[in-house]
């Protein structure tokens, strides 16, 4: 995979119960229980292990396949059915004894044909054991998504039987690398919610993230013939990763294909009048969240989940969730939070969230975000820290939003502290957006005297603040005000 670590967020995935009921109910891995169950040793298989053409055609009775029509997607019964085979071999639903021995090496020579002990597993096995099968079903299914049209195959073979890959213009590696590397980015936009609403992700924008590169404006004709290129390979390629469960996939409108096949660049789905899903829309779904993840585990990647910190300590969590966006820190406190008695949870939060170092304030959003969620058993912990400098402000605005009575006051400084603590938080989470700044033009506006107060808090972000502060308002006069009260604070600490 091309992401680092540093940039996946955590997903949030289904149970592994619910992944395993999905895996199995999968087309193609339905279709390779079905014959694992359906073979036996009259079964005859050539010496790859292969169905020989004469199996073919009860194997796709089996499946209730005729070759018709109105078979599945329209396919070949045929093709379906020795798919679904090399699937059920390679997962180890089925085993092939003697296929490759020196006695079966001739075209008519046959293996011997058993039940795999994985087979037994889909019954008396666990979720794991499921999954674990499904996802040995899935690498086949990459394997396959990754080789070149048959055809074409065919006739890159050399006199000795070796393909040559030269003449094909095929680059195993890279291929599967470039797969690998799609995915990637299909599951890092789902995550990270850079998919629609849906979750679905048009095809033009998946193919540019692998190909124009990101300090280009306009992409020249070069570049767009590329994407159109990478587009047609991605369609062929979401067509057969549909049937193992991966991706929830819209193929390309068959009325484009003539303009792509003409060799002209495909213009770019920009135009507001454009039906963007006539390009292509692919979806992953909770079974190929999970199966993209494993193998980014797999590859030595840090893809984090929901819940992995739910048996860490407070600190842990604060620190660990800082990154997330706000959907998924929110469903990791609440996993954390599941399983603590309120009371404690809440003093542990609020002591995790003290400091002075630069993460400190984020750590304090995400326990005001933690807090929020406590009902009022907790509400002794938060009395406890009413004169804490860095808790007392989050203390007072949680006991008031609960109707606690009896709750004294915040002074000027502490309202001041809490506002510079607030913003160095959002800044850390969101950077410059318009929410901080339609925060930051409201304390202009409801505070005349902030800046000329503000400088003097003593907060370890407070120059950092009022920069940016400085960089947030559209005024050019309350812009310069900010930036004059930022030197003083840098003065100050000085």
């Amino acid at each position: 995979m091309s992401q680092s670590p540093a940039t996946l967020p955590p997903v949030l995935l289904h149970s592994e119960a619910e992944l395993a009921r999905d895996a199995l109910a999968t087309p193609l891995l339905a279709r390779a229980v079905r014959l694992a169950r359906w073979a036996g040793p009259e079964t005859r298989v050539g010496a790859g292990g292969e169905l020989v053409d004469e199996q073919l055609p009860a194997a796709a009775a089996e499946l209730g396949l005729t070759g018709g029509a109105d078979d599945t997607d329209g396919g070949d019964a045929a093709a379906y059915a020795s798919e679904a085979w090399r699937v059920a071999v390679d997962t180890g639903l089925v085993e092939v004894q003697d296929a490759e021995s020196e006695e079966a090496e001739s075209e008519d020579a046959d293996g011997t044909v058993t039940a795999g002990e994985e087979l037994a597993l889909l019954t008396t096995g666990g979720p794991q054991d499921v999954l674990g099968i499904w996802l040995a079903a899935l690498e086949t299914v990459f394997a396959d998504a990754t080789v070149p049209d048959l055809e074409d195959l065919v006739d890159a073979i050399e006199d000795g039987g070796e393909i040559d890959f030269e003449a094909l213009g095929w680059d195993p590696q890279g291929e599967a690398d470039f797969l690998e590397g799609v995915l990637g980015n299909l599951y890092l936009l789902t995550v990270g919610d850079g998919a629609g609403d849906d979750g679905a992700v048009p095809l033009p924008a998946l193919a540019a993230s692998m190909i124009v590169p990101d300090d280009m404006g306009e992409p020249t004709d070069d570049i767009l013939e590329q994407v159109s290129d990478a587009m047609m390979r991605l369609d062929d390629q979401f067509r057969m990763l549909e049937p193992i469960g991966l991706v929830e996939y819209r193929p390309v409108d068959e009325a484009l294909m003539a303009d792509i096949d003409s060799e002209e660049p495909l213009p770019p789905a920009d135009d507001e009048d454009e039906d963007v899903t006539r390009y292509g829309m692919v979806r992953l779904t909770p079974l190929g969240l999970y199966g993209i993840r494993a193998r980014m585990l797999e590859a030595g990647l840090d893809a984090p989940a929901v819940g992995d910190l739910a048996d860490k300590g407070a600190d842990t969590l604060l620190d660990g969730t800082a990154g997330f966006p706000q959907t998924a820190a929110q469903a990791e406190i609440e996993q954390w939070l599941a399983r603590r008695e309120p009371l404690g949870a809440a003093r542990e939060l609020l002591s995790a969230a003290r400091g002075g170092d630069e993460g400190a304030p984020l750590r304090r959003l995400r326990c005001q975000q933690a807090l929020s969620l406590v009902g009022g058993e907790a509400e002794p912990a938060l009395r406890e820290v009413l004169d804490d400098p860095e808790l007392g402000g989050l203390a007072r605005v949680w006991l008031a939003e609960h109707g606690a009575s009896d709750v004294p006051a915040p002074s000027q400084e502490l309202v001041f502290w809490l506002t510079i603590d607030t913003i160095a938080a959002q800044l850390a989470a969101e950077g410059n957006s318009e929410e901080l700044q339609g925060l930051v033009e409201g304390l202009a506006a409801q505070h005349s005297g902030f800046f000329a107060a503000a400088w003097r808090v003593e907060h370890p972000a407070t120059a950092d603040v009022l920069e940016a502060m400085g960089r947030l308002h559209p005024d050019k006069k309350v812009a310069k005000e900010a930036r004059k009260a930022a030197f003083k604070a840098r003065s100050q600490q000085a």
